[in-house]
């Protein structure tokens, strides 16, 4: 029965397409009961059309979706329509000649689904072809199915300037020789570390690519029309339709005011389903978004062919960064490795922690805390020189040349890619405006309409359209908007400040409670336990923030309302970009350049609120502090923010969706039944830009650059976290998110300015960071001025001063003054200051200007070679391959000569044509004059004038 069944179906259609009935009612009965036909069969029996990918006749493919909400039962519209543009009728109600409707629209959702139809049959005129879809599984919402036929994809694709491939193809330049013979070893290597896709086939030929013309069809390979456009570009045209067409108003603004509530292109069908057919989707699934390919390179062509040039681009560039950290994370271990091989020698440390040394320090805080001898702080000085040792100077240069090896890569290999996806002489597009920009210019405009009390249904309906479009939003309307932006930044920022102030503070008040305990293992981790404390404290606060600085940035750049997407971009990745900065590197800022510079001496310490001492570093210095709150802050936001949140967060709202979609009428029946691919796109995450995904990079980038010096295995962390994340964005792309509308573009944009200027940034503070919280040039000005042998022997007694505690203010000494077992009349204290017996006691030593002068001769020097290297290597090395350079003057001389072939042809054709032309109309003029000369006198002078002729 079900192969009649099937069979009857098969015979029906075959009478429709084939039909020579002239009556156009019973057409439409035969297509009525074949719709009938096809919905009665399982998904099992018709995945063509029920999966959702094409319309009922399951011929039209769904090129993209619009979503609505539908009225209320009782609302007097039919549950389902069907609408074709052959068979579009006006909506009930309107006036066919004028346009305008019969009464007024007196509700919000009839003013909707005025819109809504207008709209609409815009879209039938530019000729595209639409299929209502209004018994879905979704209660409360509709979907409008949009096909774009193949006259409209070749009109808008010429409008487009499409680079399409032609049938032209030409050989790529292998190489030769050893050269040759290197490469195809390599190539044999890392055959394991390919995916399995066509994209990473060695290909020896290459088509050559026109901008498309519907005059010059025949240069291209039209042999298959349904893929000749791919569902990438078919999307993007629908969408320059919807958007870049001057429709008034535009797709955006009808979603910025309700009037459609979703619009997405849909995914080529199903992932996780064993049966499903082979696609593009399902092979970036197993081939890319999963982890157990984490060690394979990246699919990028598929990713481009799939997702558009932007996204490819995006993960293009992250998995070059990820390559890049390869080296900067072994150059970094071994780094480490030296300073926990070298521990051991280092005299300073060696001095310190040595039993017999008999040094007696000045308290660290008031009252409460006592003297202490300077051995107890031997674990802190040993763990200070694995990362503040002379190959860290080395490390933070090897860094510096890294980022500008690593900006040079990219270049050449953006050009790379822009030759290999047809973007050579690709121009920006034409910006257009946003939905929120017309949503306003909008309302401004009926709020004068309003106010004008003249001509109001006309003006509602018809007079708004030309305001619409002539209206802008001026200085005076967004002079609100940018107080508040000012302001409101400003305020960000002081939060920021006021939180690391209060950290502070809770470090203060934390170490004088803890130097209180009765516990002695207690009072000995009293600097471990606040300073881990400390970072963990500031880590929570910086998550916390970096989701409501994310959101007050782009609230206010909602509130400025740019006209263009390109424009909202730019602000909020400024507006972003600077909070998040100032929020995550602060804390790290102060510990390495103002804790510990602030204190004052004793006898005379700097206060907050008259009663907090000012923190001083270990005796160590501030660099193993700085690594501490470094390395915690770097990786609990990979760990938390970048993969938890990232993976929590879309499920969590994709649940809650779907959650609500099945409130009411929605059944446990209804649950079970598979969705079409329409619906369950609908319950993705709508994809919400590269901003997030680049910024969470570009903060990481700042982790392995800024301060690199205080921390060597930065670079290690960050390509671990980013195998991770390649893997975790790409599941998210293919598993979690709508697919995204392809965009084209040629580059990263501002992004990679933002990295460059980090990478110039990262210089000066590297030298900073070395020079003034390491000890490498207190070392270095004593070991080569004041040692006596040359060597570091006597370098901790050099870098500590004599204080007399006879001289603490009243208050201010320890409350137990034998806490060591004796009475001590003379402490130590780390600083360049005259002993209290010389003429001038307590004043800063000619040894502290010698450092100082060292210190910002260091920084000079070492940010100019530096950034002097950084030009030479931005010189040395081209900015586009030489291989590629040749293949694109190959490519515009192969142009040249395709275009001059084709018009020669056309010359060729004329002039063959041309003598049997002239031969035929000379023959046709001569039958006429003999013919005319029958009817005149036979005189010489007509005679003389036909042989002439």
């Amino acid at each position: 029965p079900l192969l009649s069944f099937l069979h009857r179906v098969k015979c029906l259609n075959h009478s429709v397409k084939h039909s020579k009935d002239s009556n156009e009612t019973n057409r439409k009965v035969h297509c009525h009961v074949l719709q009938r036909l096809l919905k009665a069969l399982t998904p099992e029996e018709n995945t063509r059309c029920q999966r959702g990918l094409f319309f009922n006749d399951g011929q039209r493919r769904v090129d993209y979706i619009l979503t609505y909400p539908l009225k209320k039962p009782g609302g007097g519209r039919s549950a389902r329509q069907s609408v074709d543009s052959s068979t579009s009728e006006p909506s009930t109600g309107v006036d066919v000649e004028t346009g305008s409707p019969v009464e007024t629209l007196n509700t919000q959702e009839d003013y909707k689904v005025f819109r809504r139809e207008e709209f609409e049959e815009k879209l039938r005129d530019m000729g595209l072809e639409l299929e209502k879809d209004e018994e879905g599984k979704i209660p409360g919402l509709g979907f409008v199915k949009i096909h774009a036929p193949w006259s409209v994809l070749c009109r808008e694709a010429e409008l487009m300037k499409l680079k399409m491939p032609s049938k032209k193809v030409y050989e790529v330049k292998q190489l030769s020789g050893v050269v040759k013979k290197i490469s195809s070893l390599v190539n044999k290597v890392l055959e394991p570390l390919h995916p399995h896709v066509e994209e990473h086939q060695q290909k020896n030929i290459k088509h050559l690519s026109l901008t498309f013309s519907r005059e010059k069809q025949h240069l291209f390979d039209l042999s298959d029309k349904d893929n000749f456009f791919d569902s990438k570009t078919r999307s993007s045209i629908v969408i320059h339709i919807c958007i870049k067409t001057n429709f008034s108003p535009g797709i955006t603004s009808l979603l910025g005011s309700g009037v459609y509530t979703a619009a997405y292109p849909l995914h080529d069908g199903d992932i996780n389903e064993e049966s499903a057919e082979p696609n593009d989707r399902k092979l970036l699934y197993d081939e890319w978004a999963n982890y157990s390919v984490f060690y394979k390179y990246q699919p990028i062509g598929l990713v481009r062919k799939y997702f558009g040039e932007k996204i490819g681009l995006y993960f293009a560039w992250l998995g070059l960064y990820t390559q890049m950290l390869i080296p900067a994370s072994l150059v970094g271990t071994i780094v480490f490795l030296y300073g926990c091989a070298t521990v051991d020698d280092n005299i300073p440390s060696m001095e310190i922690c040595h039993p017999k040394t008999n040094i007696t320090m000045c308290p660290l805080c008031d009252r409460v805390c006592g003297y202490w001898k300077l051995s107890t702080a031997c674990g802190t000085a040993r763990a200070s020189h694995l990362f503040d040792n002379p190959a860290t100077v080395f490390f933070s240069v090897f860094m510096a040349l890294w980022a500008a090896m690593f900006m040079e890569h990219w270049k050449r290999r953006q050009m790379r890619l822009n030759y290999e996806w047809d973007l050579t002489g690709f121009e920006d597009e034409e910006d257009h405006p946003r939905a929120e920009y017309e949503f306003r210019v909008m309302q401004k405009s009926l709020k004068r309409e309003t106010q004008s009390k003249h001509k109001v249904q006309h003006t509602k309906l018809r007079g708004s359209n030309h305001l619409f479009q002539v209206e802008k939003l001026t200085f005076r309307d967004r002079f609100p908007a940018y107080m508040t932006n000012i302001v409101m930044m400003l305020l960000m920022v002081g939060v920021t400040f006021a939180i690391v102030f209060g950290v502070i503070l809770y470090r203060i008040s934390t170490k004088a409670a803890l130097h209180m305990s009765s516990n002695p293992t207690t009072r000995n981790h009293v600097q471990l336990t606040v300073k881990t404390t400390a970072a963990i404290i500031n880590l929570v606060v910086i998550l916390i923030l970096d989701e409501v600085y994310g959101a007050v940035a782009r609230w206010l750049t909602v509130l400025e309302a740019p006209k263009t997407d390109k424009s909202f971009e730019e602000r909020l990745i400024f507006k972003t970009f600077i909070l998040k900065f100032f929020n995550a590197f602060t804390p790290i800022i102060y510990i390495a350049f103002f804790r510990g510079r602030l204190v004052g001496r004793p006898g005379r310490y700097l206060y907050v609120f008259e009663s907090y001492r000012m923190e001083e570093c270990a005796h160590g210095g501030c660099l193993m502090e700085l690594c501490i709150q470094l390395s915690i802050t770097m990786l609990g936001k990979q760990l938390i923010q970048n993969n938890l949140f990232e993976i929590g967060i879309p499920k969590l709202k994709k649940l809650i969706r779907y959650i609500r979609s099945k409130q009411g009428a929605f059944q446990e029946e209804e649950r079970q039944k598979k969705l079409q691919r329409y619906e369950a796109d609908h319950f993705l995450e709508p994809f919400a830009g590269l901003t997030p995904e680049y910024m969470e990079m570009i903060i990481q980038f700042g982790f392995v650059t800024l301060f690199v010096a205080s921390f060597p295995l930065a670079p290690l962390f960050a390509l671990l976290n980013n195998i991770i994340e390649i893997r975790l964005d790409a599941k998210k792309f293919v598993s979690e998110l709508r697919r995204p509308i392809a965009a084209r573009a040629k580059d990263i944009g501002i992004w990679y300015n933002i990295l460059r200027g980090v990478a110039k940034v990262a210089i000066i503070i590297n030298a900073f960071v070395i020079s003034f919280t390491s000890d490498f040039i207190p070392r270095m000005v004593y070991q080569y001025m004041y040692s006596p042998d040359g060597s570091m022997h006597g370098f901790v007694n050099h870098t500590l001063s004599y204080f007399n505690t006879s001289h603490f203010e009243v208050g201010r000494g320890t409350m137990d003054p034998l806490h060591l077992g004796f009475p001590v009349e003379v402490c130590r204290y780390k600083d360049y200051r005259e002993p209290p017996w010389s003429s001038t006691p307590y004043e800063v030593s000619k040894e502290f200007w010698a450092v100082l002068a060292v210190r910002l001769a260091f920084v000079i020097i070492f940010q100019n070679v530096v950034m002097l290297m950084n030009d030479v290597v931005d010189w040395l090395i081209p900015d586009i391959p030489k291989d590629i350079s040749l293949q694109i003057h190959k490519e515009k001389i192969l142009l040249v000569e395709l275009f001059m072939k084709e018009e020669q042809g056309k010359i060729s054709v004329a002039e063959r044509r041309a003598p049997s032309t002239m031969k035929e109309n000379c023959n046709r003029r001569s039958n006429s004059s003999t013919h005319h000369s029958d009817h005149l006198d036979s005189t010489p002078h007509h005679t003389n004038s036909t042989s002439k002729f």
